[in-house]
């Protein structure tokens, strides 16, 4: 039975869609003024691999997640460089595209630009406005707070304790248009100069928190299955996609509620962000980090707990990593000399640790058991591989098992032993060869060091020398 933690409920619950077998999920994007850093990436990483999940368990997940590509942070942008809006998005649009792909991300059901969804937001705006939740002062447009009486349950906040907080980070004049404080803009009026469309209201743009309601329910329906986003989303943003959502529809917005936590960094484990100035872009880092290690050190700490980013932790988890692709390697050079058949014993060990595996992601995806349950079997497969006699099957059994349950991590398995084409390392492998048999084993291990320097790694084996390029 799969549980997932409700953060709305504050408590796992059992996973059950709307539809039977459909699930319906929304992730929140990024705002496409730069480019991703790990703290973003670590949201579409983390609910790449819930969806990955659920695929495995057999649900077809339809998964949107948008692009915003207008706001305050965007039209400052594109005016320090010189450019236009649109062009800044598209610029940052294709990076975040080409960067999520390195991290072996599978595209969306559906990839929403904010927008594309203007004629709606303005059709979604109204309704709010005829059911008294929202009100029009200067061009502006507000939604009414106080009106809805569940605000603060998802984030756990009183009211007062919310007007408090809002009070100190608004303008004068925002106080003078605003009935309450705590009221959040739907529409925003136009200033000289920006980006504008013609709305009832006068030319003006969309505020943040309605674009994700109108492309929630407008690609999804009016209640979707999970919704997710990074921590620091909770409030204000998923609180208000909540009650102008359900105040819109009349209807549940969301099923279950996904927060991934925090990606932190320095010996004073900060919160990683633009805005702290302490950022390091998914761009940057895939120039010297292999992505699949990259993802593989996000994919496989659960997702409600924070990540501290290091070169320490990432070099953990490169080496973790490194271990399973030469479990997989060994496999596969063991295929040489297989005799044909089945082993019922590995068919039965590998039932059992997939079992293993689906116990612990069943429990609000922990990553962290599954993964040590990938340790085991890797452990059981170099076991299997060192054995005078192994079986085809039986190893393609093994392959496959790694290659599914790391598949759900986001990491592939290709085998990294390459065919060497140079005649001259070829030469020297065999004189290797030749003087291991001689036992002359200084010569043997000078051989051995001067292709480590070329980056040629051997490992002598039972079945003869492997060698692989480092």
């Amino acid at each position: 039975m799969l549980t997932i933690y409700n953060t709305l409920t504050r408590k796992k619950e059992e996973f059950k869609p709307l539809h039977p077998g459909v699930v319906n999920m929304y992730v929140c994007g990024p705002t496409v003024y730069n480019y991703i850093h790990i703290g973003n990436a670590r949201s579409a990483i983390a609910f790449d691999t819930v969806r990955r999940y659920l695929e495995f368990k057999g649900y077809q997940v339809n998964y949107v997640s948008n692009f915003t590509d207008v706001d305050d942070k965007m039209i400052k942008a594109a005016a320090e460089q010189g450019i236009t809006v649109p062009q800044l998005a598209d610029k940052f649009i294709k990076a975040f595209m080409e960067d999520t792909a390195a991290l072996n991300i599978e595209p969306a059901t559906k990839r929403p630009r904010a927008t594309e969804s203007i004629p709606e937001i303005i059709d979604f705006i109204k309704v709010l406005i005829e059911k008294d939740y929202a009100y029009v002062k200067d061009g502006n447009v507000y939604y009414r707070t106080r009106k809805f009486k569940h605000y603060g349950e998802l984030s756990g906040q009183s009211i007062d304790d919310l007007e408090t907080g809002a009070s100190e980070h608004i303008t004068a004049e925002e106080i003078q248009q605003k009935e309450d404080p705590l009221d959040f803009a739907l529409w925003k009026a136009a200033k000289p100069g920006e980006i504008n469309w013609d709305s009832p209201w006068g030319q003006g743009r969309p505020g943040w928190h309605i674009e994700c309601s109108v492309m929630s329910t407008r690609y999804l329906g009016k209640t979707i299955d999970i919704h997710a986003g990074g921590q620091d989303l909770q409030f204000p943003h998923h609180e208000n996609e909540i009650a102008q959502s359900e105040a819109e529809t009349g209807q549940q917005f969301v099923r279950y509620w996904m927060h991934n936590g925090f990606v932190t960094i320095g010996k004073d484990n900060e919160k990683m962000s633009k805005s702290l100035h302490n950022f390091i872009t998914v761009h940057d880092i895939i120039k010297h980090v292999d992505p699949q290690v990259l993802r593989f050190f996000m994919a496989t700490t659960q997702y409600r707990r924070p990540i501290q980013y290091s070169e320490a932790n990432l070099q953990d988890a490169q080496n973790n990593l490194e271990h399973i692709r030469n479990t997989y390697d060994n496999l596969t050079y063991r295929q040489r000399d297989a005799q044909n058949g089945n082993d019922d014993e590995v068919a039965q060990r590998v039932a059992a640790f997939t079992q293993q595996f689906i116990t612990a992601m069943d429990d609000d995806i922990n990553v962290q058991n599954g993964i040590a349950t990938v340790y085991e079997l890797v452990k059981y497969a170099n076991v299997y591989a060192q054995k005078p006699v192994v079986k085809t099957e039986a190893l393609k059994t093994l392959k496959q098992e790694l290659e599914a349950l790391l598949g759900i991590f986001g990491v592939r398995l290709e085998t990294s032993n390459c065919e060497i084409d140079d005649q001259a390392i070829k030469d020297l492998i065999s004189k290797r060869n030749q003087a291991r048999a001689a036992k002359n084993f200084a010569l043997s291990d000078q051989i051995r060091d001067e292709l480590k320097a070329q980056g040629i790694i051997l490992e002598d084996t039972p079945q003869g020398t492997r060698y692989r390029k480092e």
